[in-house]
């Protein structure tokens, strides 16, 4: 069960005492849980590239060097590789039924609309219901766009000038043929703006189940009571023999809910009865898998993608990004620890411990090697960055297997973790930092997400160092006055960086192309609502 966006200081059994999360809460005491458990990246795309396929997401070319760091258009060619192997796809081999119920954003089609060569089908699921793409602001009007807003701005201004200009050439004496032109150069201008940005609602903001497009444009509304109803009803319909189930929830990513149960409950405004209502459907879970008799042989898993986004806010809801706790930075940030350091709890009553802790290193890409383990899955495998849990959280070891770990902004190498054998510290080297805006902030408020490159970063000689273990919160970075081990930890670090680069990187297609996009009807005019009498969930409590 992954939550998008959420930070780990929003969570009663990760400090937090003033949001109720009895459900999350309890899933800890029933369980282990990871107390420093990092993402690979800190934004959607490559941190869930990362956690599908165990390895960090510029292997599979699913980072980037520019501004854009994710995919943005579900009518692009970028995606999951085709050649790629999942943890559900080696579960798949092995006898396991696996659904994904939610969010995807690992992209769709490759060359042409209906190939679906990135698609959760082509990736192991043998079911999916839910977003092809992400929950976004323009899924919900009123609440603007999130999507290049400058060039937005830019294609807008430059169709008006044109406009204007068409119109100014009509008060003289102009070539017929010429104004002719340039009136179907200013409607096609204006296409090129409108049509890609203006309609992104119907582009982006749909649901599918398994290959089919089912609502375009969603109703949003109503998405959180119907995803929980189908990731109820695919353990239902699989409580008999062995499954995989990968829920992926659409909150707490903005635009926020507003369910009526949850709205007003909270002591953190509108983002405080988002995370108490995630806390109910993690709640609901559990009760299914309990109530089916299926606890002492399922293991549950809770996580976020990456940290909180510590920049969403407006004037009139205030905050509707996450909280990172005692960690500095967030979401796109870095290597800094706020936007990677995530919960992490595992449960399986009769298999683990209720009530462990473990503060070792532990990566979101240990799930796949995790699961292999489980399934006895001894077939060889391509270069995998994560390892098997289930020493760590059995008590069987005590240390990690991670002793270095590399943090990526973009495809640039952003910091490096070391854990080093026989020591309780965590030292991390940061190369460079991202710029936070304004001066003295605490993070990227005048652009709204921070950048990897150019003049968006410092760049540091000699590195940032930190010792975690003392320091966690990054605000006393090491000399050589004060570290003994200071030379010693940078050439470490510098030995594992060459080991570690070896791999070629690549971007990703994320221009849109509208022969890829996905429809339901005749493109362009995509469009249907999804009959949602079959699979009804739980009532939200009143």
């Amino acid at each position: 069960m992954m939550v998008d966006d959420l930070g780990i200081g929003d969570v009663g059994c990760y400090g937090n005492d003033t949001i109720r999360t009895p459900n999350i809460d309890r899933l800890a005491s029933e369980g282990v849980k990871l107390t420093q458990h990092i993402a690979a990246a800190p934004l959607c795309t490559p941190s869930r590239t990362a956690f599908m396929t165990g390895r960090y997401a510029f292997r599979s070319g699913m980072s980037s060097s520019g501004r854009v760091q994710v995919l943005l258009f579900l009518g692009g060619s970028g995606g999951l590789p085709p050649s790629e192997t999942t943890f559900a796809k080696r579960l798949q081999q092995h006898g396991y039924t696996t659904g994904l119920v939610g969010k995807w954003h690992l992209g769709v089609n490759c060359e042409h609309r209906g190939d679906h060569c990135h698609h959760p089908n082509q990736h192991g699921f043998s079911y999916f219901y839910g977003l092809p793409f992400t929950l976004f602001n323009d899924c919900v009007p009123g609440e603007g766009s999130d999507i290049l807003i400058d060039l937005q701005h830019t294609l807008r201004n430059l169709t008006i000038m044109l406009g204007v200009f068409v119109r100014v050439c009509g008060l003289f004496d102009v070539n017929l043929w010429m104004l002719v032109a340039l009136f179907f150069l200013s409607i096609l201008a204006t296409a090129m703006w409108y049509v890609p940005f203006k309609l992104l609602p119907t582009w982006n903001c749909i649901i599918m189940r398994n290959q089919e497009v089912i609502e375009q444009p969603m109703t949003v509304e109503t998405l959180p009571q119907r995803l929980l109803g189908e990731a109820q009803n695919f353990i239902k319909r699989n409580a008999d023999h062995p499954f995989l189930l990968f829920f992926s929830l659409a909150h707490v990513h903005t635009p926020l809910f507003k369910t009526s149960a949850f709205r007003g409950k909270s002591q953190h405004g509108h983002y405080g009865d988002n995370l108490e209502e995630v806390d109910w459907i993690i709640g609901k879970m559990t009760e299914t898998v309990d109530s089916l008799g299926l606890a002492n042989n399922t293991l549950m898993y809770f996580t976020s993608d990456h940290g909180g986004h510590l920049e969403d806010a407006d004037s009139l809801i205030g905050q509707k990004g996450g909280w990172n706790g005692i960690y500095k930075g967030g979401k796109a940030m870095g290597g800094w620890e706020g936007g990677i350091r995530v919960p992490g709890i595992f449960r399986w009553p009769g298999r683990l411990a209720a009530g462990r802790v473990v503060d070792e290193p532990t990566s979101l890409m240990d799930l796949y090697p995790t699961l292999k383990y489980l399934a006895k899955d001894t077939q060889l495998d391509r270069q995998v960055d994560g390892y098997n849990l289930m020493p760590l959280l059995e008590g069987k070891v005590e240390r990690s297997e991670h002793e270095f770990m590399f943090h990526y902004c973009g495809i640039y190498l952003n910091a490096v973790r070391w854990h080093p054998p026989g020591s309780d510290s965590v030292f991390k080297v940061h190369f460079f930092t991202p710029n936070f805006s304004p001066p003295g902030a605490g993070g990227c408020y005048n652009t709204k997400i921070c950048l990897c490159h150019g003049e968006h970063v410092t760049h540091h000689n000699p590195p940032l160092l930190y010792d975690l273990y003392h320091d966690p919160s990054e605000s006393r970075a090491l000399t050589p006055d004060s570290e003994p081990r200071y030379a010693e930890i940078l050439e470490q670090t510098a030995k594992a960086v060459a080991r570690h680069q070896s791999t070629l990187l690549s971007k990703q297609k994320i221009l849109w192309r509208p022969w890829l996009q996905p429809c339901c009807g005749t493109f362009p005019f995509c469009g249907c609502k999804e009959d949602m009498t079959p699979n009804t969930p739980d009532t939200v409590p009143t």
